[in-house]
């Protein structure tokens, strides 16, 4: 750039004590993501890579921030951050594959850009609603603090991401967890095309770090040496003592939010202004100025980093396109889990349904000693539900972890301690406020195995259910907002046995499974139940009665209500199945009993448009349809939220309609 020279620089470098060799190589380090982006320009304009999300201008803080971590440390970018990756030195060759859907990339071909993690360099890459990779990073830092290892996670968000709910919550947990995060703040001056007096009203960024607690600094991000050196102490002193930093790097976008956006809404004397501060030349000039760099050089390792470039351009070119194979895009969707039996002990207590969901966390907590257990009241006063009461004083607080009312980003965090190699549960007070946590867990948990191959080792237990007068907030069963998303597991038991059994299956498996249990049937339902640690296979329905005439296909309470069915009309010989289970989804038992009896009805206590018997009434017309008798017919809740009045909570339940549907079926 003719406005910077070597006479002259538009930002203040201080070298302090660093040797020649260090200042060049953290030249160096921001060139081979500038030289990168200029060929992704190019080959954009040719129509050769679909999308780009441009970082020149902003490569200071990517280099300054990796080059402080240690190599092992976890660091969490985004879009404009390829200087994090090409400084944790990922072949350029890979980036491009990634970048162009080859196999040699990250993601198969299932996802692109930076939207990927990899273990190998300690990357754990962006999701597009941004929010969430904060409470990732709590979660990752959670794993290192349980470890004592002294290490620091450093995650990236945008001026604009710090408006999310996500934001403002991981920086509350992280303060009161005393978790070692750097949060680190690109202000680069617009989201998109909104600038930043649309998007916040303070100062600085970096003062809302006193609303938290929390340390904060703000760092001049298009000075390398600034950011490096800064991050450098504090990185130092978070590994020696662990809390949370807040730094606000101001920076500026100096292209389109991606290349197709433009700059048009930019005022030209802002971009003239930014553009004299460019962290490249800038840092250029200062070094020919001190003597320790030379134009010579500058050629030359431009020359190298170019011919780099094209050679792994080449290579991924070179590559092959993905090889479309059904079989591996399904079984990609979880990670392989083999399930091992452990047999129930012969030794056997009678339980409550409440009672068996502790012994069986109990069981599971003893052992897996990397199981984290987080909710809102768990610890001391054991859970709304007392379902971990006494726990704390087993297994400590470290362990046993009361949360803000944050949903959201504790479930990220639950996948954070999953990719720092922990077990997590996390459990709502009330299936009802899922809700609030319903983001990271579709476009998060459900999704990563399938991106990039990392699991989610996460469960969320779900106190779900109507007939206990809880009204519209407290008495959901919403299971079928989770059944649609390919990634999750569900599980639904009705018995203390099986819940004690599938809950240490569920703990088990690295998938995310949403284990739901029935309030209504924690204390009313009763059963002996094996001492010890027992488990039971996922995806297997119970067949609890036989007949020939009819087959009942039901879950949670449904069973119930349907069993007390059958024993007041004993001439009804019916097949009486519990899911346990509705994903994976036992087909085969079903398929069987309908092939048999010839009729089918199907019992659940959600809403009827768009719930598991739909799905399961459908899939009984496609695969049984030359067996059947009569029509599937479904029975649910009325089409409304769920009312708190007695009367009209008993009119809204299913339970009362089942009687006259089962008996109409049968005569058809």
């Amino acid at each position: 750039m003719d406005h910077i020279s070597k006479e002259k620089s538009q930002v203040d470098f201080d070298r302090k004590t660093y040797s020649n060799d260090f200042l060049i190589s953290l030249y160096l380090k921001m060139l081979k993501p500038r030289l990168i982006e200029e060929k992704m320009l190019v080959l954009l304009r040719q129509g050769k890579i679909s999308k780009w999300f441009s970082g020149i201008g902003q490569e200071a803080i990517s280099i300054g921030v990796t080059s402080s971590l240690n190599d092992d440390e976890y660091i969490l970018p985004m879009h404009r951050n390829l200087g994090v990756f090409t400084t944790r030195d990922i072949p350029f060759y890979r980036l491009f594959s990634q970048w162009q859907g080859k196999a040699n990339g990250f993601t198969n071909g299932r996802d692109r850009s930076f939207h990927f993690g990899t273990q190998e360099y300690k990357v754990i890459g962006m999701i597009s609603h941004l929010g969430p990779q904060l409470g990732v990073a709590c979660g990752i830092a959670l794993g290192n603090l349980l470890e004592k290892n002294n290490k620091v996670t450093a995650v990236f968000t945008g001026e604009g991401g710090t408006s999310e709910g996500d934001f403002h919550e991981a920086l509350n947990v992280a303060s009161v967890w005393s978790l070692p995060v750097l949060f680190c703040i690109e202000n680069n001056g617009y989201g998109l095309s909104t600038p930043t007096n649309e998007q916040y009203n303070c100062k600085n960024l970096a003062d809302r770090g006193l609303g938290y607690g929390i340390e904060s600094h703000i760092i001049d991000g298009n000075n390398v040496l600034d950011v490096y050196h800064k991050v450098s102490e504090l990185a130092e002193s978070v590994r020696q003592n662990p809390r949370p930093i807040l730094l606000e790097f101001k920076t500026f976008r100096m292209r389109g939010h991606e290349e197709a956006s433009g700059t048009k809404y930019v005022p030209d004397e802002l971009m003239e202004y930014w553009g004299a501060k460019d962290p490249l030349e800038n840092y250029k000039a200062y070094l020919l100025n001190q003597g320790v760099f030379s134009e010579d050089i500058d050629t030359q390792e431009r020359s190298t980093i170019k011919t780099e470039i094209e050679s792994h351009w080449d290579k991924a070119n070179q590559e092959l396109p993905i090889k479309v194979d059904l079989n591996k895009e399904i079984n990609d969707v979880y990670k392989s889990f083999d399930y091992t039996q452990s047999k129930p002990s012969s030794d056997t207590k009678e339980l409550r349904l409440i009672d068996a969901i502790s012994d069986g966390l109990n069981e599971s907590m003893k052992r897996y000693s990397d199981l984290v257990i987080m909710g809102q009241d768990i610890a001391e006063y054991g859970g709304v539900f007392k379902i971990t009461q006494g726990f704390v004083e087993v297994f400590g607080k470290e362990r046993v972890r009361n949360t803000p009312i944050c949903e959201s980003v504790i479930v990220s965090a639950g996948y954070g301690l999953s990719v720092n190699g922990y077990k997590a549960i996390v459990e709502m007070q009330f299936a009802d406020f899922v809700s609030s946590g319903f983001n990271p867990i579709i476009n998060l948990l459900a999704k990563s195995n399938y991106r990039w191959g990392q699991s989610s080792d996460v469960v969320i237990r779900m106190p779900c259910g109507a007939g206990v007068g809880a009204g519209p907030f407290h008495s959901q069963t919403n299971e079928a907002w989770f059944t649609k998303t390919p990634g999750l597991k569900v599980v639904y038991p009705a018995f203390p046995y099986d819940a004690k059994g599938l809950l240490a299956t569920a703990i088990e498996d690295p998938n995310p499974v949403l284990f739901f249990e029935h309030k209504a049937l924690y204390r009313s339902i009763r059963q002996e139940v094996p001492e010890g640690y027992y488990n039971l296979p996922l995806g297997k329905a119970s067949l609890l009665k036989e007949g020939n005439d009819i087959t009942v296909i039901s879950y949670g309470a449904g069973v119930h209500w349907a069993l007390e069915i059958a024993d007041k009309h004993p001439e009804i010989s019916a097949d009486v199945i519990d899911l346990r289970t509705l994903q994976p989804l036992d087909l085969e038992t079903i398929y069987k009993s309908v092939k048999k009896t010839g009729k089918a009805i199907i019992l659940q206590e959600d809403t009827l448009f768009g719930g598991i018997a739909s799905d399961i009434s459908a899939l009984l017309m496609e695969n049984c349809f030359t067996f059947l008798d009569a029509p599937v017919k479904r029975v649910a809740s009325i089409d409304t939220p769920i009312p708190f009045e007695p009367n009209l909570e008993n009119q809204f339940l299913a339970k009362n309609r089942f009687e006259d549907e089962i008996l109409s079926l049968l005569n058809f």
